[in-house]
């Protein structure tokens, strides 16, 4: 009988509350809620996209799995262990296995030191070889990521923004890990360039056998890039899917109403918009029920009472709804 895969990286329960600080004489407030209750699954060697609006959630739970930020909550497994248990330095040797690549390509790098320095820091952190082996895997990596050797010598901001961009990917490829959290990794760059980050990103996984967490706003690059997708909603997986499955029958209203908003592919085709009411609530006013209760278009009485968990579907989809659940609600 064939065992079952134990996923590259795993998530059972995450969250993570916020503490408010107010004045002395001030009412407490409660914690706020970023990710309450993610369970994730992403094997090795794909790519699973996180999408949702800002504030979701998305990227504290890209920084929690990589423990950058410690959980309120949960569990989170690297190979089947529980690394929420590690101490500092179990933790120190894991982060060999999992890096990052940071949104602001301006911001993520230091604009004091050379690029040489830069992609070289993580193994002098690490004292991986000596400085003639750290200068040859530096080296590497800038071909890896398509820079010309002349740009070592160089800062920061001699480079544009998909230059400085691939300076931060050659810097998480340093210490040869298995996963990366891509943390909106194109969203500050113009189109042209994100699809050329996109296509290195792809080379380098097919060639370092790499598995990517890619956090988006941008369905269209997700879409493009990604395996599976998971829809987040107020710190909460709404939706997991195979890629195509999703953007073909999304079951969820809220992923409904996102891929609703995507431009047409061609003129002719017209969209039904699935319309949201109003804005996000603030995380402050969760109560019982399903979150998306106060903006959905197909609400339930049920809904307001009932919190809605993330069932299987037959054909490979986790939709959290009660609608689907009883069989009312398909695309």
């Amino acid at each position: 009988m064939t065992q079952p895969t134990v996923p590259l990286i795993e998530a059972r329960g995450l969250r993570k509350y916020f503490k408010r600080h107010q004045g002395f004489l001030a009412k407490p407030v409660p914690p706020l809620r970023a990710v309450d209750g993610v369970d994730l699954q992403i094997a090795a060697g794909e790519t699973l996209g996180l999408v949702g609006e800002s504030g979701c959630g998305k990227s504290t739970t890209g920084r929690l799995l990589l423990r950058l930020i410690e959980p309120s909550g949960g569990s989170i497994l690297h190979h089947g262990q529980d690394i929420t248990t590690l101490d500092a330095a179990g933790m120190r040797a894991k982060r060999r296995a999992m890096q990052i690549v940071f949104q602001d390509p301006y911001g993520s790098l230091n604009p004091r030191m050379r690029v040489d320095d830069i992609i070289a820091e993580p193994l002098v952190i690490h004292r991986v070889g000596d400085g003639a082996s750290r200068a040859a895997r530096v080296r590497e990596l800038l071909q890896l990521v398509s820079l010309p050797e002349g740009a070592l010598q160089r800062y920061p901001h001699e480079f544009s923004g998909g230059q400085r961009q691939r300076i931060g990917i050659a810097r998480a490829l340093a210490l040869q890990p298995e996963f990366i959290v891509a943390d909106e990794a194109v969203s500050a760059l113009d189109v042209s360039v994100q699809a050329q980050v996109i296509n290195l990103m792809r080379e380098l996984q097919r060639d370092l056998k790499l598995t990517y967490l890619f956090i988006s706003h941008n369905l269209a690059v997700v879409r493009n890039i990604s395996d599976r997708v998971a829809v987040m909603y107020l710190g909460r997986i709404v939706e997991v899917a195979p890629a195509q499955q999703l953007f073909a029958q999304p079951c969820h209203p809220y992923t409904q109403a996102l891929l609703a908003a995507l431009p047409s592919e061609h003129p002719s085709q017209r969209r039904t918009r699935a319309l949201i009411r109003g804005d996000m609530p603030d995380p402050d006013t969760i109560g019982v029920g399903c979150r998306f209760a106060s903006r959905c278009p197909h609400v339930l009485p049920r809904c307001q009472v009932e919190d809605p968990q993330l069932m299987r579907l037959g054909d490979g989809q986790q939709v959290a709804c009660l609608r689907v659940a009883d069989g009312s609600l398909r695309v």
